[in-house]
């Protein structure tokens, strides 16, 4: 990928780092920092040498304060920011497959929801709008005590974003979602974790080790592809109609993974008393089956 301009990009071992850059606007999201992120999570689902992914922002103050507002009142208002190939139809009527209806937030959503490694959020400050909505498909998150957050769309006179409608009430359930997204109110670490959306929270200077440890926990010992299996089974039965559905996506993984080698080390490593040694590759091995349909533009 090209060297980007708004994340910054490390390695901790097997941990791939995205850490969002542009401290002198507390982090704010921008087109540009979405489609560097997507880059990074593409790359990391490339590097088999790539377990985990911790995503994290520049300094104390932020971790992501939200979309850049450098546009003022017409920063929401899409079709008025081009001169040309509007949405908006010369009658008036909305054109809403064009690409600018389009909610970019929820493009680095799905995109992080298609993830192959473990997503890893490390909000180290203030994390409004997109700011908390890019972490509601990570897989956990863990919080600073500096850490803040706020679902503020309603105070902006827009609505929740990034699919976000669809990730919170799963995670919190629906009366916290709409506490916190009808009222748009700041909290604190504390009632994040008290809610379930961080896991714990952590002094400033012990947020990345704690992001690092559970990177090592979550991988250590287990197969990448089925991790990777593993992590899209969840999240996406959380949507199933029918237990059915997951049923007939449980029956081919099983089938798929048990033909390869990871399932015959994982048995015998197990009979012998030692570590096993995984060596199915994620980004060449991993079986893919949908057990229902997805729009193939919105992925």
């Amino acid at each position: 990928m090209a060297e980007p301009t708004q994340i910054r990009i490390s390695r901790e071992g097997a941990v791939m780092i995205i850490t969002l850059y542009r401290p002198e606007a507390m982090n704010a999201f921008t087109a540009v920092m979405k489609d560097e992120m997507i880059a990074a999570l593409d790359e990391a689902d490339n590097d088999d040498s790539i377990r985990a992914v911790i995503v994290t922002g520049q300094g104390e103050r932020a971790f992501c304060a939200g979309a850049d507002l450098s546009a003022g009142a017409e920063t929401f208002d899409y079709d008025k920011r081009v001169e040309s190939d509007s949405p908006v139809q010369p009658d008036g009527s909305i054109n809403w497959s064009h690409d600018l209806v389009r909610d970019s937030g929820g493009e680095l959503s799905l995109r992080i929801f298609a993830a192959k490694k473990p997503v890893i959020g490390a909000i180290n400050g203030a994390a409004v709008g997109i700011g908390v909505t890019m972490q509601m498909p990570m897989d956990m998150r863990l919080a600073s005590t500096k850490a803040r957050f706020g679902f503020v769309f309603a105070r902006r006179g827009i609505v929740p974003e990034a699919a976000s409608s669809w990730f919170l009430p799963r995670l919190v359930g629906l009366p916290t979602a709409l506490d916190w997204c009808m009222s748009g109110r700041i909290f604190g670490a504390d009632e994040a974790l008290a809610a379930g959306l961080v896991q714990s929270v952590h002094e400033p200077e012990d947020l990345l080790p704690a992001a690092l440890a559970l990177a090592e926990k979550l991988t250590a010992d287990s197969a990448p592809v089925s991790i990777a299996a593993t992590r899209h089974m969840l999240w996406r039965m959380a949507g199933a109609s029918h237990p059915n559905v997951a049923h007939r996506w449980d029956s081919r993984m099983i089938f798929a993974r048990g033909r390869m080698g990871d399932a015959k080390e994982g048995v015998v490593s197990f009979l012998e008393k030692r570590p096993a040694k995984f060596t199915d590759s994620v980004a060449k091995d991993y079986p893919v089956f949908e057990p229902f349909d997805i729009d193939p533009g919105y992925e």
